[in-house]
């Protein structure tokens, strides 16, 4: 009776001590990924970037090209994609800029009368309160730094770390496209006795380009009707506004009030009634409702398949530790913390944490870690016989 109780006694301690290792494990991991965020969004942009691009070097390589001349092409002609995005964009802000006081000059004259109204009511209310005459002290203000432009930083450090991970991303990703057989070895000789490679590799690959594919699609229609909506009121320069709110409204959280914003912005030098301002809001508004509701679970959620819960406390999480990059790539990022979850019999409480529909936890994948990591082979030796 007594050694049962020592045995019971051990293993709740032996639990206990455990849980302190794990906790320990988690709080050095998130130490690492915060102060080597520069480190991290490298890889993760690379392979992000690795994943997208497998297709087509796969189809020129079938066009008998080298893999190598391969990987090159397919990274030259994004970057030159990029780079010209990236002009068209610059191109527009400058102009932006160029009609920023045009903006202002008008706000200031809509709301004049708002503010000369709220200067009449704090004279009268100093009138009716006079305060006690007092001796003026020099104020003394410290140059107080905005918070979001260290939020948008935050993870690439500053301008030139940002300048570094751009630079390196490209090649970095012609890397890990020439080396893709050498790195799915590295994977299976690894990881191969806890995990199944295959399947968590071929669930990663099918994650990341359901959630590409499924932004670009939905941007697109938002896009395309936002486009639609500001050519009916013939608002000037209606295609570039369109496709920049309906790709600003992918943007969680934020996406709706700077989808908002920028048609707003433009609409103040051609319009001088409301009709066009509410037009332009409630379509912005409808379509970031229809798109959270009913486009993004259709083409993306059955992609990543994480629960609402999961995501919001994602992005929070992910935002919380990388700033704007990692608000922009939350969603890929729990998606994947799921796919590990899932890949080991172990970690399935985790992933049902995080799924959309929970799955039923056998009796054998509640045993201990020695048993699981002996039954993993084993179950997967008959899977293979069964299907052969």
């Amino acid at each position: 009776m007594n050694d049962n109780a020592d045995d019971g006694s051990r293993e709740r301690l032996l639990a206990r001590i455990a849980a302190l290792l794990w906790a320990v494990v988690i709080a050095l991991t998130v130490t690492f990924f915060y102060f080597a965020s520069s480190l991290c969004i490298t890889i993760l942009l690379a392979a992000f970037l690795a994943i997208l691009a497998e297709p087509l070097v796969a189809l020129l390589e079938r066009l008998h090209l080298p893999r190598s001349a391969s990987a090159a092409l397919v990274i030259v002609l994004g970057m030159i994609l990029v780079s010209a995005t990236l002009y068209v964009f610059y191109d527009r802000g400058t102009a932006f800029i160029d009609t920023l006081p045009q903006y202002t000059e008008k706000i200031r004259r809509a709301i004049e009368p708002v503010t000369k109204q709220i200067q009449r009511l704090q004279e009268n209310a100093g009138k009716l309160n006079p305060a006690p005459s007092q001796k003026k002290v020099p104020e003394v203000r410290g140059n107080d730094t905005p918070s979001w432009p260290s939020y948008l930083a935050r993870g690439v450090g500053s301008v030139g770390g940002a300048i570094v991970i751009a630079c390196v991303v490209p090649f970095l990703t012609f890397f890990m496209l020439v080396r893709k057989d050498h790195i799915y070895d590295w994977l299976c000789a690894t990881f191969a006795t806890t995990t199944d490679v295959p399947k968590f590799v071929t669930r990663v690959s099918r994650m990341v380009r359901g959630f590409a594919g499924g932004n670009l699609i939905v941007g697109s229609l938002m896009a395309a009707v936002t486009i639609g909506v500001s050519l009916a009121i013939r608002m000037d320069g209606a295609a570039a506004l369109g496709m920049a709110s309906g790709l600003l409204n992918l943007i969680p959280f934020l996406g709706v009030v700077l989808a908002s914003v920028v048609p707003l912005l433009a609409a103040t030098l051609q319009f001088s009634t409301a009709g066009p301002f509410l037009i332009i809001a409630l379509t912005v508004v409808s379509l970031h409702l229809l798109s959270a509701n009913l486009l993004i679970p259709k083409f993306i959620g059955s992609r990543v398949d994480i629960g609402p819960v999961a995501a919001t406390v994602g992005m929070l999480f992910w935002s919380w530790l990388w700033g704007a990059i990692g608000l922009l790539l939350a969603v890929p990022l729990t998606a994947f913390v799921k796919l590990v979850a899932d890949c080991h019999p172990a970690l399935l409480p985790i992933s049902n944490l995080l799924a959309e529909t929970p799955r039923p936890v056998p009796r054998w994948a509640q045993a201990g870690h020695a048993t699981v990591a002996r039954a993993i082979p084993f179950l997967r030796d008959r899977f293979r016989v069964r299907q052969e």
